[in-house]
């Protein structure tokens, strides 16, 4: 426990400190090629760690709070040239002297710089791993799900979701989740098994998923990518599966007679049986062994009551498992892996603008509103699944923090270039009485949604 807090600790802080690093530098550079004076460049908060003056006469400042960073500018602060308090010899190199459109540059170019280092690690990941993945073979279809009663089987493959074409999972959960809380028709073209004709299949969708906090589109609908052997590793101290007398390498073979053909089937009959008894039949070496299991009741943030017995499925290396035509592997060069990872940079930044946006309409739950400790988390479990996974999850990041920036929230980036746009249509600065009621609305709705964050990561932990 206290080993991954402190590689959650370290990683949250490389994480942030990397994209609060390449944000502020995107300020700073503009700035020094519009001949702007650059009085501070901090990265984090707080007292200063470390501190020195750069031959530039630049302070550059390492602080120990990494949730941010800033450029300080001369002039900066000034609202309107007769305000401006900088002296005349100095007046060439002040930030509010320079001319709007370079004002502009300057302020856009912290949430550029994000989308620049996102493209440039999709970039790497395409030169270094190429795009893995695995065919969108369906390997089970749950009965009475919406994807069961559309028609869809085992063993059909699907090439498009509403469209788009579909080569391997990721693609596939990518576009399904850009309907999460819509309503509509959703439709899925797939080969059935034994077929060469692709076929459409509708399904309806009600508000899809706006209610969960943890999106799984693929079960919602009742498919299943891959069978994981429903073989039990770790048993915890004190649960259910320990009263019961489960055993690591047990083999869930039936509940209540019915077969039980992979570990996502097991999960879901342990969820929806909390405090019901169950006949579970075990494969124990050659022995069929049948113990009486009652699943103890744990809640999910969204406050629904799902069974848990305390235990963990084995290992399972699915790419091994697999026959060779099922794995998909495209690989890039050097100049050939740039469009698609300006592609994955775009698609990405679409699809994070229309969650903000369904968020606030309410078509998905505030409870997706991640914050440090889950930013931690998630940062520390990429960070061992290796280095291809980790720079996905920075990536994302990053095209977050450039997209929440160009918000237009006064205090963010995208405030103050409403202010400049207001300003080149009206040829006059925004009034500073109005720029410090925006600044104070700003700083209002930035603390909620930050306390929000916090909520629901605290609340995940609980």
């Amino acid at each position: 426990m206290v080993q991954q807090f402190i590689i959650n600790a370290i990683s949250l802080i490389v994480t942030l400190g990397i994209l609060v690093t390449i944000h502020e530098f995107g300020h700073f550079w503009v700035a020094r090629r519009c001949g702007v004076k650059v009085l501070r460049f901090s990265i984090g908060f707080g007292k200063a760690v470390k501190s020195w003056t750069g031959k530039d006469g630049t302070e550059y400042v390492i602080a120990p709070i990494p949730l941010g960073g800033y450029v300080k500018m001369l002039g900066q602060e000034d609202t309107s040239v007769a305000q401006d308090t900088t002296s005349a010899s100095e007046r060439h190199l002040s930030f509010a002297y320079k001319p709007l459109w370079q004002r502009m540059a300057i302020v856009a170019a912290g949430p550029i710089a994000n989308f620049l280092l996102a493209i440039a690690v999709f970039w790497l990941i395409n030169v270094s791993f190429g795009l893995k993945g695995t065919a969108p073979v369906i390997e089970n279809v749950v009965e009475s799900s919406p994807a069961y009663s559309a028609g869809l089987r085992a063993g059909d493959e699907i090439v498009a979701v509403d469209g788009v074409a579909t080569s391997i999972w990721q693609e596939v959960v990518m576009q399904l989740l850009n309907r999460l809380g819509e309503t509509g028709e959703l439709t899925i073209s797939a080969i059935p098994a034994g077929s060469n004709a692709p076929q459409d299949f509708s399904l309806a969708l009600q508000r899809w998923q706006s209610d969960t906090s943890e999106p799984d589109p693929l079960r919602s609908l009742g498919l299943i990518q891959y069978l994981i052997p429903p073989v039990i590793d770790q048993i915890i101290p004190g649960g259910a599966a320990e009263a019961a007398g489960l055993l690591s390498g047990d083999r869930i073979a039936f509940v209540d007679g019915d077969e039980v053909r992979g570990w996502i089937q097991w999960v879901d009959i342990v969820r929806k049986s909390p405090e019901l008894t169950l006949e579970v039949a075990v494969q124990r070496g050659d022995a069929l062994i049948r113990l009486p299991l009652t699943p103890a009741v744990s809640e999910t943030t969204d406050g629904v009551a799902i069974g848990f017995i305390g235990a963990s499925a084995r290992e399972f290396d699915l790419l091994a498992s697999l026959p060779p035509q099922r794995i998909r592997l495209v690989e890039y060069g050097i100049f050939s892996a740039f469009i698609p990872a300006v592609q994955q940079t775009w698609e990405k930044s679409v699809f994070v603008l229309d969650s903000m946006k369904k968020m606030l309409v309410g078509l998905i739950s505030v409870k997706n509103i991640n914050g440090p400790i889950t930013i931690a988390q998630v940062a520390g479990e990429t960070a061992s699944y290796g280095v291809e996974a980790y720079l996905g999850f920075l990536a994302l990041l990053s095209i977050s923090l450039g997209v929440l920036n160009l918000l237009p929230i006064p205090v963010l980036d995208g405030g103050h270039l409403l202010y400049y746009m207001i300003e080149a249509i009206t040829r006059r600065p925004v009034p500073e009485r109005v720029q410090a009621m925006g600044l104070q609305l700003g700083l209002l709705l930035i603390s909620g949604i930050m306390m929000l964050a916090l909520y629901n990561d605290v609340s995940r932990l609980l």
